[in-house]
């Protein structure tokens, strides 16, 4: 009989993290399942008694997330799968954000990943390997006014993954960055802080709301079987593009910016170097 897995999962209450939570659940694995407020997963708690630990964590405080892994990997002995998710929104023009928002948003987007990643390196090389799915976005290659401070984070998260991922290979260690699409997550109501906005910035930002238009996000549900596929696979890509209208957007972005470079090719070489 093929030996359960165990999960470790941030932000696992609601969206993208609870329906990873289900997926691993639903094939029998177990699952350390890491949020700030736990109550959400009581009845899913109660589904799968001795297979869900409801772990309360705040990603920001790293002496709590080191002490969390501590007991993550004690509930079920070991770690196999990490899942970096959890994360919010600062909504906003850049003028427009405060030190404390700005600070507080990669507090949690950026460092509590890095936290998290730290914490959980050393359990995952004792085991002689495991997984670390690095949650990020399709956005990351770019910015986009009114979330800069986001795709920053998550851009930030991109690049240390990269590094990550040639650090630890050697010891087993498979980092992937999981740049996701749009989903129905919660991420830009209840996820979001808001800047409080300049007049001077009201065009744009009705441009940009009708922009983002009103269709309904695929649910989070629908991205579950990405991960367990990466999960499974024994040489996983070290970045994969979750969403097929994403993977589109995310090579035309690419496109774009060649052009970009390709037009001012001129000024770029005048230079050595």
């Amino acid at each position: 009989m093929t030996q359960s897995r165990v999960w470790f999962i941030t932000g696992a209450s609601r969206g993208l993290g609870r329906a990873f939570t289900e997926a691993a659940l639903a094939v029998g694995d177990r699952v350390v399942a890491a949020a700030r407020d736990v109550g959400p997963l009581d009845g899913l708690a109660g589904k799968h008694p001795g297979d869900l630990v409801p772990l309360a964590l705040d990603v920001a405080d790293r002496q709590a997330v080191f002490d969390g892994v501590e007991r993550a990997a004690a509930a079920f002995g070991r770690l196999d799968i990490v899942v970096n998710n959890a994360g919010g929104m600062l909504y906003g023009m850049v003028e427009e954000a405060t030190e404390e928002q700005i600070r507080a948003h990669m507090d949690v987007n950026f460092f509590g990943a890095v936290w998290v990643a730290q914490a959980v390196l050393p359990h995952l090389r004792a085991n002689g390997g495991g997984r670390l799915l690095q949650i990020t976005s399709m956005g990351t290659g770019g910015g986009m006014a009114t979330v800069g401070f986001y795709g920053a984070g998550k851009a930030a998260l991109d690049s240390v993954s990269e590094a990550l991922a040639m650090e630890v290979e050697r010891f087993g260690i498979k980092v992937t960055v999981v740049q996701m699409g749009g989903y129905n997550t919660g991420l830009f109501t209840t996820g979001t802080t808001a800047t409080e906005p300049l007049p001077r910035y009201r065009p744009l930002r009705t441009e940009m709301e009708a922009m983002w238009g009103d269709a309904v996000a695929p649910e989070p549900d629908t991205a579950a079987p990405v991960i367990m596929e990466l999960a499974a696979l024994p040489d996983p890509p070290r970045r994969v593009i979750v969403g097929s209208q994403s993977f589109d957007h995310v090579l035309e972005m690419h496109r774009a910016r060649t052009d970009l470079y390709r037009s001012w090719e001129h000024l770029s070489r005048m230079a050595p170097g």
